[in-house]
């Protein structure tokens, strides 16, 4: 028995982890990593969504060549919908509606991309340091910790994979600290080929589909007709566009709000028959909407961020005055 103490002091070796050269000391530094990984990488895995009382499994394949980003989402309870990318463009497909939407990925950012490119102004809205390391879908992962400055926004805990930076589970919680969202990985792979058929839609919409196209057009912030009277801290306007309502409602002005992390929307449309019911704020999951009319107009103001934010917003959107 001689190799015993061997064997002990080899497994108390292992037991220390790997070593991890050349990781980022600072926080700002692995949030870039975030951010970049979700949209450069390979992976494909299946994560978990968890809202309140609603939990809710997907399966994602992305994969990047010459031609962009490829991605598949898959949601694998309750109704069957999907969301395939290729490139710049998305398609949602609801087959139980028998209907296709087609929109652009523009600042779309969705689990595991859920970071923007530019991180410059976090920092204004969020305190942020690195919290432990920790073990996410069978890898160690580093955490980040955003809690925010006032009560504009919501706390956000992010677990980094140590070696790719991919994210690989996000948390979102209010001011006391409960939770509002949770997305995570319960097996991921990361890297390598990814298969043609793990991108392919299941569906094939045909003779008898709905395609409903939801396509905005950009559009100069001087030409919208409709100004934010008063700024929100920490909020800038990151996009002006116009959306068609479909069904000949004409188009909407869309608006988007955003700290670098949370983005409130805010449509504009004219009042129609019925489209004025619903005043008042209302939660729909992590997501708050709060509805008003102004001058002929329905506002709706909705986003992952607190009432009194979204409800700022909307109650300082004003008319241009010529």
């Amino acid at each position: 028995m001689r190799f015993f103490p061997a064997v002990l002091g080899l497994c108390a070796l292992l037991a220390q982890g790997p070593v991890h050269a050349e990781l980022p000391s600072d926080p700002l530094s692995w949030l870039g990593r975030i951010s970049s990984a979700g949209q450069r990488l390979n992976y494909v895995g299946t994560f978990v969504y968890q809202s309140g009382g609603h939990v809710e499994t997907s399966r994602i394949a992305h994969r990047v060549d010459a031609d962009g980003e490829h991605e598949r989402l898959e949601v694998l309870d309750g109704s069957p919908r999907e969301i395939i990318r290729r490139g710049n463009e998305v398609h949602c497909v609801l087959p139980d509606e028998r209907t296709v939407i087609i929109d652009e990925a523009g600042g779309r950012r969705a689990f595991p991309a859920r970071l923007p490119a530019s991180l410059s102004g976090l920092a204004e809205s969020y305190r942020i340091r690195k919290g432990e390391v920790s073990r996410v879908a069978g890898f160690e992962a580093q955490a980040l910790v955003l809690e925010p400055k006032d009560d504009l926004r919501y706390g956000h805990t992010l677990w980094a994979e140590m070696q790719s930076g991919l994210l690989l589970k996000s948390r979102m919680v209010d001011e006391k600290g409960g939770l509002i969202e949770q997305f995570s990985f319960s097996d991921v792979r990361i890297g390598g080929d990814i298969d043609a058929e793990l991108l392919a839609s299941r569906f094939e919409p045909g003779e008898g589909w709905r395609v409903v196209n939801a396509r905005g057009s950009d559009m100069p912030v001087e030409e919208a007709g409709w100004v934010l009277a008063e700024a929100l801290p920490g909020y800038g306007l990151t996009s002006v566009m116009r959306r068609p309502l479909g069904r000949d409602r004409g188009q909407a002005v869309h608006m988007v709000f955003s700290d670098g992390l949370a983005a409130i929307s805010v449509f504009i449309e004219p009042v129609g028959d019925g489209s004025a019911i619903g005043l008042g704020p209302v939660s729909n999951g992590a997501i708050n909407i709060y509805k008003r009319t102004v001058d002929g107009h329905l506002v709706t103001t909705l986003g992952e961020a607190p009432e009194r934010a979204v409800r700022r917003i909307g109650d300082n959107i004003r008319a241009v005055t010529k």
